[in-house]
């Protein structure tokens, strides 16, 4: 079976690659199906910090191993138990059963969804970094009204830059990349777009101007100036990735602010995005840069790998 494996090299370095013989899964029991990957997404940060050995990363003495949880596929074959899908439904898979392989056996009641026909389905290959952000506003609780700092314009920063300015919010973003600020800037979902580079944050970054802040660029040492720049009674999102986080206790005490992590997504999320990604009020397609045979994988990681700001939304057609 087609697989795309994370392993080491001979000098110790991680790379990902396609290779041609990895096992292929049991046939689906129970409510299980089978399917065959049309598109599977990267996902951008856990797969780096997989290959540069971060704080989530399987250990050496895994490896080789597939690691993914973006992909839409079609079901093949199903087990005597289905109910839901049957063959020929094209489904999106959220978890880490969805790896970058050829074909995947998953329950019908795991991280899945049933995609319509109206859905680009290359789209949907990013939809677990994209409902990622869609959790993250949900659990910010924007209001209509306030507003909210996206730090950080990869992939899930311009997502949720889209989801917060449909709750209502007032939504600046930020980044040190003046490529990502233009595209978000051609989105519009944010009335600001601004480089932080250098002292571009104590310059444009005002004490206590934002009811809220998401931080999806985990960038060390950052906490105290979230906690400045957000008022008394506001909310800092800190978005999973990260090995330590720092902060002064008094800063964030003194002003009642409350300091909240997430990560992940639910069905319910899958659900909403689909539901909002076909009536055309999330842009995705502005996002997706790359779709690329998954033949080319080694290509595309040794970019991930070294030169992460090149990449936003790259798919594997299989």
């Amino acid at each position: 079976m087609r697989a795309i494996v994370i392993r080491n090299r001979d000098d110790n370095i991680r790379e990902k690659v396609f290779i041609n013989d990895w096992p292929a899964p049991k046939p689906p029991v129970r409510n299980q199906v089978k399917i065959k990957t049309l598109y599977s997404g990267i996902t951008n940060g856990t797969e780096r910090n997989q290959l540069h050995r971060g704080n989530y990363a399987p250990g050496d003495n895994l490896l080789p191993m597939p690691t993914g949880y973006q992909t839409v596929g079609r079901v093949i074959e199903t087990g005597p138990d289905t109910e839901r899908l049957h063959i020929d439904d094209v489904i999106f898979i959220g978890k880490s059963t969805g790896a970058h392989l050829e074909y995947i056996v998953v329950a019908e009641d795991e991280l899945l969804i049933k995609l319509p026909d109206s859905i680009d389905q290359r789209e949907a290959a990013l939809y677990g970094m994209a409902a990622v952000a869609l959790n993250t506003c949900r659990n910010a609780e924007l209001r209509l009204g306030e507003k909210v700092l996206i730090v950080g314009a990869g992939y899930i920063g311009q997502t949720a830059a889209q989801v917060a300015a449909l709750f209502g919010a007032r939504v600046t973003i930020c980044d040190i990349d003046d490529r990502r600020l233009q595209l978000a800037r051609r989105i519009g979902a944010a009335e600001n777009a601004l480089n932080v580079d250098g002292a571009g944050w104590s310059q444009q970054i005002a004490d206590e101007s934002f009811d809220a802040i998401l931080d999806f660029a985990g960038v060390p040492g950052m906490e105290d100036k979230f906690l400045l720049a957000v008022r008394t009674g506001g909310r800092v999102l800190l978005i999973a990735g990260r090995d330590r986080v720092n902060y002064h206790f008094n800063l964030a005490q003194r002003r009642l602010i409350t300091i909240k992590q997430n990560s992940h997504f639910y069905v319910d999320d899958l659900e909403n995005l689909c539901r909002l990604h076909g009536r055309r009020q999330i842009d995705l397609s502005s996002l997706l840069q790359d779709v690329v045979p998954a033949e080319e994988a080694r290509r595309i990681y040794d970019t991930l790998r070294d030169r992460p700001n090149d990449l936003l939304g790259t798919v594997f057609s299989w």
